[in-house]
């Protein structure tokens, strides 16, 4: 790739990584509940699910912004509800804006592609305390799962005017979640399956975070996706992120929270390299269902 760092960059981003990750950890001696989760604000998701009969509702501002341009969704609406305590059903649609800088610089917006998705929670561990407790009201200690998701385009001209990707695409992600100790830890990793006008891509990413008692939650996290080359034009781009996020009850409510996440590049950012010097999500999530409990918190 082009633009590698120079050595001093290099030494930087490590000492960026691990500062946030000692920080996250002093957190978690404020309270003995642990209960962080992936998903919005965060870039990748957990195994989790929002409980049966329950719905979850995230609104909110996606940026991404790099040298040579940004993507912004707002808002982006993304819905989700629960099919017994192991399946989650998910649509996604936002409202999209492309950024172009430079010389040809220009703003291009309109209707994004939907997202549609299944995710199934296959496999959950409960120590023998949590057994105790009746299914569905328990909180795994580590759990795995897959999350098959669709990318469609909408009929307007968003394709031809530049504002969204052409589709359909198709994510097929694994991930995983576990208590150690006073940490929760939420992993995934997964490939985009694209087309002939976009190449294919690696995705990963890892979130450590803890959730106090008044159920706010901290998290931090480490994200990347790079491309595979199966297209001829222009150079292969990669992100790698570094960010912190979580969120809170507003105004006491547990059934509606603000999330919000502000992150960066851990590498050296080049104008042709993919790098973003910032990415951030700003919204509401809301938790509606007829009977909530505690483990209902636990998805995106």
């Amino acid at each position: 790739m082009k633009g590698e760092p120079e050595p001093s960059a290099h030494w930087r981003a490590p000492r960026i990584v691990w500062f946030l990750l000692v920080t996250a950890s002093a957190l978690t001696e404020f309270s003995p509940v642990v209960r962080a989760q992936g998903g919005p604000p965060f870039r990748s998701d957990d195994p989790d699910t929002p409980g049966n009969r329950n719905w979850e509702i995230n609104a909110g501002f996606v940026g991404d912004r790099n040298p040579s341009g940004g993507s912004y969704e707002t808002p982006n609406l993304d819905l989700n509800y629960g099919v017994r305590h192991r399946i989650q059903l998910k649509f996604e649609l936002p409202l999209s804006i492309q950024e172009v800088r430079g010389d040809s610089g220009h703003v291009v917006g309109g209707l994004g592609n939907s997202l549609v998705g299944v995710k199934w929670r296959f496999y959950a561990h409960h120590s023998k305390e949590e057994k105790r407790n009746p299914p569905g009201e328990r909180e795994s200690n580590f759990g795995l799962s897959v999350y098959p998701q669709l990318m469609l385009n909408n009929p307007t001209r968003s394709v031809s005017r530049g504002v969204v990707e052409a589709g359909p695409q198709f994510l097929l992600p694994l991930e995983a979640n576990a208590k150690i100790g006073p940490m929760r830890i939420s992993g995934e990793i997964g490939y985009w399956f694209a087309n002939n006008h976009d190449p294919n891509s690696w995705l990963r990413g890892i979130v450590i975070g803890h959730e106090f008692k008044n159920k706010a939650e901290v998290g931090v996290e480490l994200y990347d996706q790079y491309e595979v080359r199966t297209t001829a034009a222009g150079p292969r781009t990669r992100e790698s992120t570094v960010g912190v996020g979580g969120r809170a009850p507003i105004a006491g409510h547990e059934s509606a929270r603000f999330i919000g996440m502000a992150g960066r590049a851990f590498v050296f950012i080049t104008p042709t390299n993919g790098q973003p010097s910032w990415v951030a999500y700003a919204g509401i999530q809301v938790l509606v269902g007829s009977k909530r409990h505690s483990s209902d918190y636990m998805g995106e």
